[in-house]
């Protein structure tokens, strides 16, 4: 099963999304918005990032 992107209320009245794994594992969340529209620019945002996306390692 592949991943997908879940779009709720959080309790602060804002949307806000989630990214789970395929097997229902939280791996990404994402900050508050104030409409359900702006959530999911938010989300379609992280997906054309995501498409190209490198993989890079720094030290903290």
């Amino acid at each position: 099963m592949s991943g997908k992107f879940e779009i709720y209320e959080g309790k602060d009245g804002k949307f806000r999304f989630r990214l789970k794994a395929g097997n229902g594992e939280v791996v990404a969340t994402g900050q508050g918005y104030s409409s359900k529209a702006a959530v999911k620019k938010g989300v379609e945002a992280v997906q054309k990032a995501a498409e190209g996306a490198t993989v890079v390692e720094t030290e903290s």
